[in-house]
């Protein structure tokens, strides 16, 4: 006979064997049990989930930035599309890394090269009508050029305005900077102010110990004598190259000069920014007193390219390096 023995609920042991017993399902152990208990909680905390992840996530919150004017502004949380109302600041926008963004530019616009295919308006006076149809998502201008109020009438259309102000060299890579955290694109736009920096300290180092610096008259018109004063990074871009500015002292940021004024002060170097090929005999027509001061005796009179020298951005350093050359045609630069 069999050596048969019960082992278990529903469970018999024959001959060393565990077998069923008719009608009794196994039963069990505990750890098994606490398995399946895990599998179904897991089983419900992904069908929890899914149903979460089909919700849409909440808004991002608006954020704010005070501009040069003091003023804090509200910017939506992407700023995708840009519009700009001072040649100056198209450039910036390119240099830190946004200019794929730009949808639209003024009529004096002309650089970079990227900027032909864009949309145009007028800035001076403001085209409200041209730039609200662009859907900007920020518009940005500058103190010296634009007007603070139009910052009221683009809020009534529900569109954020910024300015920022160029007075110093310095103001330049600082705003570079400042825009990369607006655009969001801080890496780019550091790396372009930290190249501005390194070049214009690179030609200061040339100009620093340089003893003879000639008197600079800086003119902006042929005709009627609008200049420099110290309020203006003009003067500091010719000390850098290794002048002196002839206005310097005057407390205004644009001054208009009179003959007799010249006269009085008479420059070592002429330089206005009436255009490469200027000829220099236009200036003297206008001024037919001027032929005995001794920038027109020795031919000292140079023209440059406006916007190297009127628009404060990334090129300003290049114009610093042309009026260096002029002033100093021997000296090494960078």
């Amino acid at each position: 006979m069999k050596d048969r023995q019960t082992y278990g609920r529903g469970c018999i042991l024959e001959n060393g064997i565990r077998i069923l017993r008719p009608g009794f399902p196994p039963t069990p152990k505990r750890p098994v049990r606490r398995l399946a208990l895990l599998l179904l909680l897991g089983l419900a905390v992904m069908a929890g989930t899914a149903g979460c992840s089909e919700r849409p996530a909440p808004p991002e919150a608006p954020s704010t930035f005070t501009d040069d004017l003091g003023r804090t502004v509200q910017l939506p949380p992407t700023i995708g599309r840009i519009v700009t109302v001072a040649p100056s600041l198209t450039e910036i926008v390119f240099a830190a890394g946004a200019g794929s963004r730009l949808v639209g530019v003024t009529t004096a616009d002309d650089y970079p090269p990227a900027v032909d295919t864009l949309p145009r308006f007028s800035a001076l006076p403001m085209n409200f009508e041209a730039v609200a149809a662009l859907r900007p998502d920020v518009v940005l201008a500058t103190t010296q050029i634009n007007n603070p109020r139009d910052a009221e009438t683009f809020a009534a259309l529900g569109i954020p305005m910024l300015f920022f102000s160029f007075r110093r060299l310095e103001d330049v890579p600082r705003v570079l900077r400042r825009i990369g955290e607006v655009l969001d694109t801080e890496e780019v736009a550091h790396a372009a102010a930290r190249t501005f920096e390194d070049r214009l300290a690179g030609l200061r180092a040339r100009t620093d110990t340089l003893t003879d610096r000639p008197r600079v008259l800086f003119l902006i018109g042929d005709e009627t004598l609008f200049a420099f004063g110290r309020e203006s990074y003009i003067h500091t871009l010719i000390e850098v190259a290794g002048g002196t500015s002839l206005t310097r002292d005057l407390p205004t940021e644009a001054p208009i000069l009179s003959d007799e004024f010249v006269l009085t002060h008479p420059p070592d170097v002429i330089v206005g920014t009436f255009g490469e090929n200027y000829d220099p005999a236009r200036l003297l027509a206008a001024h037919p007193t001027w032929h005995l001061l001794p920038a027109v005796r020795e031919g000292r009179i140079y023209s440059f390219a406006p916007d190297l020298f009127l628009r404060p951005g990334p090129r300003l350093v290049d114009g610093a390096c042309l009026l260096a050359r002029r002033l100093h045609p021997s000296l090494p630069l960078p």
